[in-house]
């Protein structure tokens, strides 16, 4: 009965010194392909066997987009307040302060000026990770600052979307957001400035109800989520079931919504030739 016996008798790692492989080292994809993070981060946060888009950050999308990860960030120490002394299982403050804790953001927004390939740009990108990027007064502030950032320097705006919708614990105020930074998107146009609208996973709400879908380029990335209310919340209130892949950017490319859908890995260049054009 040799079988369970232990051949090689040159293996003598104790369990206590084996060591495992360190946390975050692999990606693993939806669909079960694996990658190096080291690779991913290099592939633009986009999986090669797949091409599935991981979801990022502001962090992420400005290493991406700005030449040589530079730029001068706007508003950077804006926080929420409470006007509302809300409070649901625990206070909004202390929820703020916790996520400020956690994420390291002060608020699902972070607004910045730099260059990409050699032209002025004001980017503005939601954070997920931040009460699930939901747009209180403080994001429509900031975004209405970039906005005025880009006016008064006649350079272009990108606004990249990652958000549930408007938050809750503001109620009224969030919503005031979407007229807010909708009038000042008019003075953009009115300005002959482009906008440009970049919507990823998920894309929802009070966001797409206004700046989100405003802009001179309505784009996406490929899979996201796009809509307004959740596909459960349509299929119960219509009591009909939807059509396949339904509130996807491509079910809403084929119906008008965008103008197209980008590969984060061409994200850049991409972008520089939609500037370039409009500039001649």
């Amino acid at each position: 009965m040799a079988w369970f016996k232990r051949t090689d008798k040159g293996i003598k790692t104790s369990t206590e010194e084996k060591k495992d492989a360190p946390d975050g080292l692999w990606f693993k994809t939806p669909k079960g392909n694996i990658i190096h993070t080291r690779e991913l981060k290099n592939n633009s946060y986009v999986c090669p066997d797949d091409d599935y888009h991981v979801k990022i950050g502001s962090k992420e999308y400005f290493e991406i987009l700005f030449d040589g990860n530079n730029f001068k960030e706007l508003d950077a120490s804006m926080t929420s307040g409470d006007p509302l002394k809300f409070v649901d299982s625990k206070p909004y403050n202390a929820r703020i302060e916790a996520t400020i804790s956690k994420t390291e953001l002060n608020d699902a927004v972070r607004s910045a000026v730099g260059k990409m390939n050699g032209f002025d740009i004001v980017i503005s990108c939601m954070d997920f990770n931040f009460i699930g990027g939901s747009m209180g007064s403080v994001v429509g502030e900031k975004i209405a600052r970039a906005i005025d950032h880009s006016l008064k320097n006649k350079i272009p705006f990108l606004m990249i979307s990652k958000s549930g919708g408007a938050r809750m614990m503001e109620a009224g105020f969030s919503l005031m957001q979407m007229a807010k930074t909708s009038a000042k998107l008019a003075l953009l146009e009115k300005a002959g400035i482009p906008y440009i609208s970049l919507l990823t996973d998920p894309t929802t709400g009070g966001v797409t109800a206004s700046y989100a879908m405003l802009g001179d380029f309505n784009i996406a990335e490929p899979g996201a989520l796009i809509g307004f209310a959740g596909p459960r919340v349509i299929r119960e209130t219509i009591g009909k079931d939807l059509p396949k892949g339904f509130q996807s950017s491509e079910f809403v490319l084929e119906h008008g919504f965008l103008d197209f859908i980008i590969d984060r890995r061409q994200l850049k260049n991409r972008l520089t030739t939609l500037l370039k054009l409009l500039n001649n």
